[in-house]
């Protein structure tokens, strides 16, 4: 039996109206952190490229315009703009302000401040690289020439703009800037379809642009863009618009760093990694998950202990609605709940843990601290895999804290079973091929029961349950079967059902 951690990112857990939304936030986060160097840096570039085609479009779309529609126009330029952070969500790129939401998994725990200063370093400068590439793009192609060279006094006017704010009034405009960036990215969580999450980003990202707040990724284009333009542009392009070659002249690389860059990459920092992230794990997790790693000067294998995610599972009321005529809609986990299952702790060896299991014929385990904290969990096929992986030979070294899962779905005593049965076993995506949105997901017509047939949900069998922080008991798919059957015979059927249980924990 496989034990998934990945359960907690799927479209039902999403369904559930009490699950933290820092569920799936924790777990964006660490998919960044977790990422190759290369892959990240790659993919950061091209967030950068999608960033400064945006704001090439953003100049377009408001170059020219009639200062009396002064608030369309700039609503107009910020619709266009948001074309660069969806391309960034559907792409599937790395951007700096986005990727500040990496403080939440941070905040839990699960990632130390080296990773998430590498990480955040290596975006941003795969961000500006992919700025630079688009910037050479846009001057080569004298696009500056555009609107009889109307385009390019634009980008010099929003650039020099840039450059004059105080350094308060740059980093205030920051804060605000990925405030709205990061709660566009965290509406994004709430749809798997790829149009809703387009749909999304563009009021936020509009809002932003037209009220000009400060992007420092989209400055990393636009007031190099200006730099360059007043460097290389003839005295006489300038004299044709009505201004002379020192109109510009307070353009330099040190004024945009010191008066702009650093105020508002800091209040990035602080609108979308503080505010948004840190803000909300501190309504939903205020405890931070301990990151205690083991000593690893010894073996080669050793991983780290950390406490693990359990989320209370509160499933839709249509699994109960289905079964409406049967004695399950009143049960609830903790009359079938089994509180004398086996338990393991992360420092025992693997090989006793395994021995564990066999004498009491279960097929997983329940990892806890001496707090009776929930740790992690540990199946026969956790066990199986770690000794393949190493020929078949019983290392002695190997502990359970070496293969245990630590992401680990768990439920509530109060938790009913109808629905623990409807989150075990089906899978609403198939049974219901609809996206969030309302799409249609499937073209093949099927009814009713051939898609149920199809929709046997990869789900974990035995979950942890928890009351007030603590591991009180398991349930599992087999305790529920076992009471169905006797309920079928009501001659073997036991007054209390756990108990027929109390040495079964699959």
């Amino acid at each position: 039996m496989n034990h998934p951690t990945s359960s907690i990112n799927e479209s039902t857990i999403k369904q559930m109206p009490f699950a933290s939304p820092l569920l799936e936030v924790s777990q964006y986060g660490l998919h960044k952190i977790n990422k190759s160097i290369r892959h990240s840096f790659g993919l950061s570039v091209f967030a950068g490229i999608f960033i400064a085609i945006a704001f090439v479009f953003y100049v377009t779309v408001t170059t020219g315009s009639d200062a009396s529609s002064w608030g369309l126009t700039r609503l107009a330029g910020g619709i266009a703009f948001s074309l660069g952070l969806i391309l960034v969500v559907v792409c599937g790129a790395e951007l700096f302000t986005s990727t500040l939401l990496s403080s939440v998994a941070w905040a839990q725990g699960k990632l130390n401040s080296k990773q998430l200063l590498a990480c955040w370093g290596r975006v941003y400068i795969g961000n500006f690289v992919g700025a630079m590439l688009i910037l050479l793009l846009v001057v080569g192609g004298k696009m500056y020439l555009l609107d009889g060279g109307q385009w390019g006094l634009s980008v010099l006017k929003l650039a020099q703009h840039k450059i004059h704010h105080t350094w308060l009034e740059a980093f205030s405009l920051g804060v605000l800037c990925n405030l709205l960036v990061c709660l566009g990215i965290w509406m994004t969580f709430s749809s798997k379809d790829m149009l809703t999450k387009s749909l999304l980003l563009i009021l936020p990202v509009a809002m932003f642009v037209s009220s000009g707040f400060e992007h420092s990724i989209a400055n990393l284009f636009m007031v190099p863009l200006g730099i360059v333009l007043q460097n290389t542009v003839s005295p006489e392009y300038l004299l044709s618009l009505g201004y002379n070659a020192n109109s510009f002249a307070d353009l330099t690389v040190s004024h945009f760093i010191t008066s702009n860059l650093i105020p508002v990459t800091l209040g990035n920092i602080v609108g979308g990694g503080v505010m948004v992230g840190l803000g909300y794990w501190f309504i939903y997790d205020a405890t931070p998950t301990p990151l205690t790693p083991t000593d690893t000067s010894t073996t080669t294998h050793k991983a780290n202990i950390y406490t693990a995610t359990s989320a209370a599972i509160h499933l839709p009321s249509q699994g109960v609605s289905i079964m409406k005529n049967s004695s399950l809609t009143q049960l609830t986990v903790a009359q079938l709940m089994d509180t004398q299952a086996v338990t393991l702790t992360a420092q025992q060896s693997a090989t006793a843990a395994l021995l564990q299991l066999s004498t009491h014929k279960v097929r997983g385990a329940v990892v806890v601290n001496a707090d009776n904290n929930l740790v992690g969990f540990v199946s026969e096929q956790d066990l199986l895999r770690s000794w393949w992986a190493n020929d078949f030979e019983l290392d002695s070294e190997l502990t359970v804290n070496d293969v245990m899962q630590t992401e680990v779905l768990s439920v509530t005593p109060e938790q009913s079973v109808s629905e623990l049965i409807e989150f075990m076993t089906v899978d609403k995506t198939i049974l219901y091929p609809v996206s969030d949105s309302g799409v249609l997901l499937s073209s093949q017509y099927l009814d009713y029961q051939q898609r149920l047939n199809k929709a046997a949900a990869k789900r974990p069998s035995i979950y942890p349950v928890i009351e007030n922080d603590k591991v009180v008991a398991t349930i599992s798919r087999q305790h529920i079967t076992d009471y169905l059957l006797s309920d079928l015979t009501p001659d073997t059927k036991q007054t209390e059902p756990a108990t027929q249980h109390s040495h079964q924990a699959a």
